[in-house]
């Protein structure tokens, strides 16, 4: 899996006014919580780039004056106002002790319903999973071949070894519904000739109404 490299410092001063000087300076303080010991540490801001502003799941290897933590991204703080990244959090991996990760989802074949004219839904880009470290994988890949038309693949769909799936079991990841096409063509399709007459029924004749009688005069 790829791995990032951060060089950075060890925080000498905390506080408010620390922080402030630190990044007036173009870095951005970190935390490494998990191991032995929190570790507060700074870096320079454009180290953290190839690490925030991508969808891939990677590891990061934080080198804190000698010494080096693989660790993986677990929170984000950004300026409000300006968006600038102002704060990270990492996890750091310790062989025999299990992380909770973010894994993101690799969709892969063509479904039947998507064939058949439906079109494709993503419901999850990511799966929480709870895992030992050297099972921690770039990501899942979910077979979608099998998707028919009105069809969905939920959590409980997603079989991987190793993993326990943190998330809802029965929330859909991906489903095939029908496009406004093909509600379109149903609407307007035949729904059968009307019911012919019941066989030997034949029409009531039309009465007429009877004229008055004529009254005749007094002789």
């Amino acid at each position: 899996m790829k791995t990032i490299t951060i060089e950075g410092q060890l925080r000498t001063e905390l506080g408010k006014k620390a922080t402030r000087q630190l990044r007036s300076q173009g870095n951005v303080p970190g935390v490494i919580y998990g191991g032995a010991k929190e570790i507060n540490f700074l870096a320079p801001a454009i180290a953290f780039k190839p690490l925030v502003y991508t969808p891939d799941f990677q590891f990061a290897e934080v080198k804190l004056n000698g010494d080096t933590y693989t660790c993986i991204m677990k929170d984000l703080q950004f300026d409000k106002v300006n968006d600038h990244l102002i704060h990270v959090d990492f996890l750091e991996l310790v062989e025999d002790k299990k992380v909770i990760a973010n894994i993101p989802l690799k969709f892969v074949g063509a479904p039947l319903g998507v064939k058949e004219g439906g079109k494709l839904h993503i419901k999850m880009k990511a799966l929480k999973v709870k895992t030992f470290p050297k099972y921690l994988r770039e990501n899942i890949e979910v077979n979608i071949d099998n998707l028919e038309l009105n069809g969905n693949i939920r959590v409980e769909d997603v079989q991987i070894e190793n993993y326990e799936i943190m998330n809802s079991p029965r929330i859909p990841v991906a489903s095939v519904t029908l496009t406004r096409e093909l509600k379109q063509e149903e609407a307007a399709a035949p729904t059968g000739a009307a019911a012919p007459a019941a066989a030997g029924t034949a029409a009531a004749p039309a009465t007429a109404t009877p004229a008055p009688a004529a009254t005749s005069g007094k002789k």
